[in-house]
């Protein structure tokens, strides 16, 4: 089994603001167990910019991009330095990868191609690749929402058969703060949220919501759990957190690279009637579409989003984003007669991917 662990800024500190060597160690000692009983392991890890603000003495998360920028230059190599220090306690060689959202993206296939092929070959040498943004050089603070989405993209380029997300909740907990076990629908998980974000994280359960949805509908499963794991039983689906079944839709790598690789150009807004027909794997029609956000073109990809702001899939357009502005509302007849055409879609099903 090939598993990529999430390692959130907040579960590398302790309560009192220290670097939680202790978790590291048993991460350590986990991982270890796990490779060898012929697992491998690749763990995204945030905590570049809370190592840098550690080693200057600086105790509040920075504001400023630019100091961010900075304290991640300084913090990646002692972040490094402790993954190094104690993964070698256990014989464990570690690698660094530091990615850009530029090499997801379908217009730089080969960078893509060139990252999956170091990775690969790290695990061949059975090195334990340990992969963050490239946060020294990010233009945006929020790209990969505290690695959560990182860790989904990092997944589906290496095939992964598991991911876990490690957060300081344990797991999603439900009204009475006790851990859901399981969960078969991630939509119905979101009514759980609480929160935004730690001292010097960006996600929260939000985010990891988020992610795992996504990572659901390409087929991987999800644990979300804290640092009282048992890690060597994660590889059985067994945790003390919250386990997400993937979706038992099978995607075609198309719709796969769509609903990873492709940059949207803009928003589709419907309504709650449509989000009920994608789901039942119908296609996107005018009379469901709301409004249109951004400029784009016949056969740009979308994001698709709900009146709440929810993203619940991506497609190609049949139309433009003037088009769609003309149509939105209308029946099939009034959308023909308009724009004189045979389409009937604003986004047919074989081109849509549905976060649900």
């Amino acid at each position: 089994m090939r598993i990529v662990f999430k390692i959130g800024s907040n579960l590398l500190q302790t309560e009192d603001g220290d670097i939680d060597l202790n978790f590291l160690s048993k991460l350590g000692e986990g991982v270890k167990k796990l490779k060898k009983s012929g697992h491998e392991i690749l763990i995204v890890s945030s905590g570049a910019v809370l190592s840098g603000a550690k080693r200057l003495g600086i105790k509040e998360k920075p504001k400023d991009l630019i100091l961010k920028q900075a304290l991640s230059a300084v913090g990646q190599a002692y972040l490094m330095h402790l993954y190094d220090t104690v993964f070698s306690n256990y014989g464990l060689n570690v690698g660094q990868v530091l990615l850009t959202r530029d090499v997801f993206s379908a217009k730089n296939k080969d960078r893509f191609i060139n990252a999956k092929n170091t990775l690969s070959k790290l695990l061949e040498l059975n090195i334990v690749p340990i992969i963050n943004e490239n946060d020294a050089v990010a233009v945006s603070e929020l790209v990969f929402g505290d690695n959560d989405f990182l860790a989904v993209y990092v997944s589906f380029m290496v095939n992964a058969n598991l991911l876990v997300i490690f957060s300081s909740a344990g797991g999603l907990r439900n009204e009475a703060n006790e851990i859901v076990p399981l969960v078969e629908n991630v939509e119905e998980a979101f009514k759980y949220v609480k929160g935004t974000g730690t001292s010097f994280g960006t996600g929260g359960m939000r985010s990891k919501l988020e992610a795992t949805r996504l990572a659901t509908t390409l087929n991987i499963p999800v644990i979300i759990t804290g640092k009282d794991e048992s890690i060597p039983n994660l590889s059985n689906l067994e945790t003390k957190g919250t386990l997400f079944k993937p979706s038992k839709r099978k995607l075609r790598n198309a719709l796969k690279v769509i609903a990873t690789l492709e940059e949207p150009k803009g928003l589709v807004v419907i309504d709650d009637g449509a989000v009920k027909a994608l789901k039942e794997g119908k296609s996107l029609l005018p009379a469901g579409v709301k409004g249109v956000e951004g400029s784009f073109r016949k056969g740009d990809i979308v994001s698709i989003v709900d009146e709440k702001g929810l993203i619940i899939g991506k497609g190609k357009v049949n139309f433009s984003s003037e088009d769609i502005k003309k149509i939105k509302g209308k029946k099939t007849k009034e959308v023909r007669q308009l724009l004189k055409t045979t389409k009937d879609e604003v986004i047919h099903r074989d081109n849509m991917v549905v976060f649900l």
